[in-house]
């Protein structure tokens, strides 16, 4: 059975349909990268997931019961956590306060403050730093920290390269080993194809809100990927 299935799902924003009849499954363990250009319904997607956008149709099975209904403070306690596009870091706080407000659902789990810190050294001595101080390396850093301390089993990364220097990017995505190999699943949004596909099991390509193409890296050539991108 597998972890995370979505089925037949719509999503509109009022009259305008961001995600036509999508379909996608997640086994434990797997990284999925979703990939497409800006307005593919990338983010609309994950929201759903987590449940900040109603389906307007379809079905959405965690670990196999239906959650399509359930508001994202009950989904969080299931161990469901996003990591949004634009970090959304409280700025007053600092970054270890950021992290403990992950921690608030008590869920046991391997993610504390030192595994945290050990998987991004980026914010490890930056702890007493408040949020509206950080760089943006920092802050993504922090995200998915916050995120990890709530100890997910499915952990939903929206667009981590986003605004963020290569070298930083790099920086983040090294932690993605420590954490898939503590058992937690990954499903990350990205408009870097080169970055999702050295780090996915499985690539799923969205345009206009469709599937255009999935596989194994390794089973996809640069010009099928550039194809489905972009549409041609």
């Amino acid at each position: 059975m597998s972890l995370l299935t979505v089925s037949g799902l719509d999503v509109h924003y009022g009259d305008f349909q961001a995600i036509y009849g999508l379909d996608l499954s997640l086994e434990e363990g797997e990284t999925l990268a979703v990939i497409g250009a800006n307005g593919a319904g990338k983010s609309t997607l994950l929201k759903a997931i987590a449940g900040l956008v109603p389906p307007t149709n379809g079905e959405i099975a965690f670990d196999g019961t239906s959650i399509a209904a359930l508001p994202p403070y009950k989904r969080v306690p299931l161990g469901i956590a996003l990591t949004p596009e634009g970090r959304k870091i409280f700025p007053s706080l600092t970054i270890e306060e950021n992290l403990l407000v992950g921690a608030h659902t008590k869920r046991p789990g391997p993610w504390n403050l030192t595994t945290v810190y050990d998987a991004f050294p980026l914010v490890a001595d930056r702890r007493d730093r408040l949020g509206t101080n950080l760089s943006g390396g920092e802050q993504q850093a922090a995200a998915i920290g916050r995120a990890l301390m709530s100890n997910p089993r499915l952990l939903l990364l929206d667009e981590v390269s986003l605004g963020l220097a290569p070298v930083v990017v790099e920086q983040i995505y090294a932690a993605l080993p420590a954490i898939t190999s503590q058992g937690t699943t990954v499903l990350v949004v990205e408009q870097d194809v080169n970055q999702s596909m050295k780090v996915a099991d499985r690539v799923q390509c969205l345009l206009e809100g469709r599937t255009v193409l999935e596989g194994a890296p390794a089973d996809l050539s640069r010009d099928q990927i550039a194809s489905a991108y972009f549409g041609i």
